[in-house]
């Protein structure tokens, strides 16, 4: 597709788009040679379709489009572009690291005649590729970029990616704030300010900027995610489902990633809201895996999210009802090529591979994650230890070894504090179930007990924490404490989504 197709494209696709106006100044100090992208920032290059290409790109990494791809066009119709070629390179990291490191070469060699715009960008970028990067320098050298171009939203986008790996969103918010005064009314600034506000449990200011970022583009798959972060950690569960399914047909334009994920959430829903199984098979079999039928389908994203729900499944003991789903899934994780991408796709594969019987494949997997690990900086390796340690834990767990899945895990375990695997605090949750159901299994029903009640004071609507609730209270022999847990489980799951 080419770049000057791609502009009416994504009006289509988002009309409420604000692109910068250039005013008269900047046209008369625009000289030969220089354009303006499209939040006003000067970039060296004479090529109109040059700009298209990466005020496009700029509109589908933000929007999580299916056409992100677009940027690769920037070179090729000026290869001197040094903002064209790093961008470029951003976007094949992950996917073609001695490709992406071409176009850095090729941004570097004209980096002379760049913009200070540019220079900046290059700069925050260019870190990326080096070996044993430190994210504290990463998020510090995009921290001066943004100082001095504050409208830059691809670099503040790069700035949530990275505190979200990094797993303090803590880090992420102050900066976010100085964004909205630099970029009131645009496009996607509230829902990345609603992420690390509803990461950080301030859930009533992160629904209100998720809810104005969606009335300043109903289009906008990030601030529909963030809106059903703030419903279902509430446990406005309809609310949220009702919200999620009307937004819905916009997705088809978003990215695996995004479209996938969005699905997720209305899958969990269902499932936390006590619905029939068959409401999650439903959108488990139709909504996330038909997404694999796509040509341009990534299906590392989809599996990741499927892997989530089934271990969510797992721990409610609902796991029967798709253990075939599962083992189609498994066969596919074999594949190595699958493996060391994301930590959180990571460990949920070795439950998944060691669950169906894969153990060795498992073992492999968990190895080689120590592996890696060992072959990070000092600090990065005391970062990832818990990971490493979680991993075991869920390998255990998923051949049936309870007592060293709990023995690993600990007595004092909060899953909050692994987000660091690269996992929100509601997909981070599945291993407190994990943890809950091991205390469990193991006859530790007492120290259940005491978790969980007061874990329900904190998710009141939850059926399933009242349903772990009645069973810990009936090991204890507490009759008329489970029954009213009990009592409080069924009410819930029949409220929700008044399913009789």
């Amino acid at each position: 597709m080419k770049a000057s197709c791609c502009v009416s494209v994504t009006q289509d696709v988002s009309m409420s788009f604000k692109y910068m106006r250039e005013d008269e100044s900047q046209i008369q100090e625009r000289g030969k040679g220089s354009r303006f992208v499209y939040w006003g920032y000067e970039v060296n290059t004479s090529s109109d379709d040059c700009i298209a290409a990466i005020n496009s790109y700029s509109h589908q990494a933000l929007g999580y489009g299916r056409e992100r791809e677009v940027i690769l066009e920037a070179p090729l119709y000026d290869k001197d572009c040094v903002l064209g070629n790093i961008l470029a390179a951003h976007y094949l990291i992950s996917s073609d690291f001695a490709r992406a490191k071409s176009y850095v070469r090729a941004a570097e060699s004209h980096l002379w005649e760049a913009t200070l715009y540019e220079k900046a960008v290059f700069k925050a970028i260019d870190y990326f590729f080096s070996e044993n990067m430190d994210d504290d320098v990463a998020l510090e050298l995009h921290s001066k970029l943004l100082e001095k171009f504050p409208k830059d939203l691809l670099s503040w986008k790069r700035v949530e990616i990275l505190c979200f790996y990094m797993g303090r969103p803590d880090l992420s918010l102050p900066l976010f704030e100085k964004i909205v005064p630099e970029n009131r009314e645009q496009d996607y600034v509230y829902g990345m300010l609603a992420f690390p506000l509803m990461e950080l449990g301030q859930l009533a200011e992160a629904e209100k900027a998720a809810r104005k970022g969606y009335e300043i583009n109903k289009n906008d798959s990030w601030a529909h995610h963030c809106l059903c972060h703030v419903l279902q950690t509430e446990c406005r569960f309809k609310e949220a489902v009702e919200f999620m399914e009307g937004c819905s047909a916009s997705w088809d334009s978003c990215s695996s990633l995004r479209y996938s994920h969005n699905w997720w959430h209305v899958a969990v829903c269902y499932l936390e809201g006590g619905s029939p199984i068959s409401k999650v098979q439903e959108i488990y079999d139709h909504q996330m895996c038909k997404e694999l039928e796509k040509d341009d389908a990534v299906a590392s994203d989809v599996y990741k999210d499927a892997l989530g729900l089934l271990l969510r499944l797992d721990t409610r003991d609902k796991l029967d009802e798709f253990l075939d789903r599962l083992k189609i899934l498994t066969n596919c994780l074999t594949d190595q090529a699958m493996w060391y991408q994301e930590w959180l796709f990571d460990i949920t594969t070795i439950w998944a591979l060691s669950k169906v019987g894969y153990t060795s494949q498992a073992h492999v997997l968990l190895e080689g994650l120590k592996s890696r690990t060992s072959d990070m900086s000092e600090k990065k390796q005391h970062l990832m230890q818990k990971a490493n340690v979680l991993a075991e834990a869920v390998y255990e767990y998923g051949k049936g070894n309870y007592k060293e899945a709990l023995e690993l895990l600990g007595p004092d375990f909060d899953a909050a504090n692994y987000k660091v695997i690269g996992a929100s605090g509601l997909q981070i949750a599945v291993f407190n179930e994990i943890w809950y159901k091991l205390l469990l299994l193991t006859g530790q029903s007492s120290i259940a007990v005491e978790v969980l009640e007061k874990r329900v004071k904190q998710r009141d609507g939850a059926p399933f924490l009242w349903r772990l609730l009645e069973k810990s209270y009936g090991m204890e022999g507490k009759a008329e404490e489970a029954a009213s847990a009990g009592d409080k489980a069924k009410a819930l799951e029949l409220s929700h989504f008044n399913f009789a």
